[in-house]
Formats: C-alpha cells, structure tokens, sequence
C-alpha cells in the first residue's frame, strides 16, 4: 500500500510540468540572474562609482586632481551623454579653487546610495590631503607643529549636495524603497486576474457572454476598470503606509517632491501594463495553477531583471542594459523621477508611454488568442 502511495505521488508530480519548472528551473534562471547582476560588487578591479568633471578653474593644481581622478580605479569617469540618468557624481572645480582654496562642488544624483556616497568621499580626501602632506611636512618643520595640531574640516574641501534636492535636504531609504514595492506588488495582479479570467472560462461565462454579441473589446474593458480601481488604490495605500505609519517606527516618512499628476500618469500606465500581462497570461494557460506558477515566476524574474530587487547602480553595463526589457524597470524609474528626482510629466512621458505600449499590445495579442481558443470551441 505504501509503495502504491508513493508511486501514486511521483506520478502526480511528474505530471505537473509548470509547478516542476517553478522548483528547478526558476531557482537556476534566478542564480544566473542575481550572479551576473551582482559579479561586480565584490570585484576590486571593477569601478563601481561613476563620476563627470567640469574644470572651470583650469589651473596647474586643477590638473593634477584631474589626473589623479583619472588614473583612480575605484572610480570611472564619464561623459553624461554616455549615462541617462547622468553620472553618479558631478564634480565642479570652481574658478579660483586654487588661488581662493575654495572648495570642491559636488553634485549627487539622488538615487545614489549612502555606501556609494561614503566610498567617493573617502577617495577625493585621499587625493585631496595628498596635495596637503607637501604643505604639513613644510609647516612642521618651520613651526615644529605636530600633525594632531592641524585641524581639517571636510566641509572646507568640498560641498556636497544632492540634485535637484534643497541645500542639506537627503534622500531616504523610504523614498527608494516604496516605489520598488509599489511596481512590484502592481505586477501581482497577474494571480488573482488570471485565475478568475480561467475560472470563468471554464465555467463558460465567457462563452455565453461572446454568444450575446459582446465584443472582447468591451469583455476586456469590464476586467481592466475594476484591477486598475483596485491597482491605484494599492499605490495610494503603499503612499500612504509611506508617509504616515513608516515614521512611527522611527524610519524617515516619504515625501512626493514631484509632480502628483506625473505620479498618478506612471501608476495608471504601470497598472495598464501589468493588467495587459495578466490577461495574456490567462489566455495562454488552461489551468488555475499554471496561471498561479506562470504568473509568480514571470513577477519574480521580472522584479530581479528590473532593479527592484538589485538596484540597477550596482550592475554591471550590459546587465543595466538588459533590465530595460523589464517593464518593472520603465515603471521603477518613472517613481524614482517622481520621489527622488523632483520630476514632472515630461520627465515621466517616455515611461509611460513604453507602459501603456506594452500593456496594449499583450491586451491585442491576448485577444487573438482568446477569439482563436473560442473558435476552436464552437
């Protein structure tokens, strides 16, 4: 009995090809992911700190930085055309840097870590008080002065602000971290979509309702109204935990500092995208548990791919590269022009635009294939 029990298992399982994938091949496609997506972090001989330079002092200490910024292996430099979203840091050397011994301007982009920001700083005072040693060495001769005697002020070498915020304003971990949730809980729509769209299939409801000369366009549109409610109701809740419970736990609240029309135009796209992808995937499947393994492993990989789970600054070139085929990564970043960036509708156009694109073109490819399944049926 025993062994008829087991044999009666293994064949039950073995027949369950999708939930299979789900137990080997996704942890393997996830392994590949997360390792080409993080091979660079520990990598001493890969740059990780990217930065631009505008020279406007143009004096003979001025070259000298330059070329000790250059020949740094810790740091990149590049041009802003060759990044989007611009370099990491934006180095200004002012007119009079070195006559005036003003300090350096220093430009962070807003989504750039706290680590990123803390190595940078550490390898600019290195280069700084190079140039320094030269000038304690003379003093101490002269003046007999003990190197615990000079006093060095960091805010006197250079002033760091952060783009497109306020002077002293930093962002914070809530403003990075809830807008990655929010795209990646919108996406999660796909399980209970999929499995009522399959339940109603099979129930023939949707056979009835093409039978009373309803078109799938209008069928399509009566699912899209109610998810899409249900998504932006999701997105204002997760705003919300942001700004009013995150702080109780003594965390920094989220600030919207950009446009909230821009914000409402992302999530309404975003939300357009991930119904598109659920109807798809619904009209592919046949079964509540293929949607169920499907739509979770295609959530999952689309998160890793996308920054939501790596932040893209991390990557490696061609992995950043390759996370724009994740529409979780178009709506990343249209939250991150919003919340981080100070941005408005044009900032977030581009994105939204790819959203929408995607959202309606897997909602026309679903209809063929719905309206091929139902002729196949009659």
């Amino acid at each position: 009995m025993f062994k008829a029990m087991l044999l009666k298992e293994f064949l039950l399982v073995g027949r369950d090809k999708h939930a299979l994938a789900a137990l080997f091949i996704m942890p393997a496609v996830f392994i590949l992911i997360m390792s080409l997506a993080l091979k660079d972090v520990l990598n001493e001989e890969k740059s990780m700190v990217n930065f631009s330079v505008i020279d406007q002092d143009n004096s003979t200490f001025s070259v000298t930085l330059l070329e000790k910024l250059r020949s740094n292996k810790v740091m990149q430099e590049i041009s802003p055309e060759e990044d989007n979203q611009g370099p990491q840091f934006l180095i200004e050397i002012p007119n009079g840097y070195e006559s005036e011994s003003l300090p350096l301007n220093i430009e962070v982009a807003p989504d750039t870590s706290h680590s990123l920001l803390m190595i940078f700083k550490g390898q600019i005072l290195a280069l700084l008080m190079e140039g320094k040693f030269d000038e304690i060495n003379q003093l101490q001769k002269d003046r007999g002065m003990p190197i615990s005697d000079f006093d060095f002020d960091e805010s006197e070498l250079m002033d760091i602000r952060y783009a497109k915020l306020e002077q002293d304003e930093k962002p914070t971990s809530t403003q990075q971290s809830v807008p990655s949730w929010i795209v990646f809980s919108l996406f999660f729509v796909i399980i209970p979509m999929s499995t009522i769209f399959i339940s109603e299939r099979k129930q023939n409801t949707l056979m009835r309702l093409s039978t009373m000369n309803i078109s799938v366009t209008v069928l399509f549109v009566g699912k899209i109204i109610p998810y899409m409610l249900i998504n932006q109701l999701q997105v204002w809740l997760m705003i919300a935990v942001g700004i009013f419970v995150v702080p109780l736990f003594g965390a920094a609240p989220l600030t919207i500092g950009g446009s909230v029309l821009g914000l409402m135009l992302v999530s309404v796209s975003l939300s357009l995208s991930a119904i598109g992808l659920s109807i798809l995937i619904a009209t592919l499947v046949d079964s509540i548990e293929q949607a169920t393994t499907i739509g979770g492993i295609i959530n999952i990989l689309l998160g890793a791919i996308g920054g939501v789970m790596v932040p893209k600054f991390v990557m490696p070139e061609a992995m950043q590269q390759f996370a724009n085929v994740s529409p979780m990564s178009w709506g990343l970043e249209g939250f991150l022009d919003i919340f981080l960036r100070r941005g408005g509708v044009a900032e977030v156009i581009n994105e939204s635009i790819a959203l929408s694109l995607f959202g309606l073109v897997s909602l026309l490819l679903a209809a063929v294939i719905f309206q091929y399944k139902l002729r196949k049926i009659s």
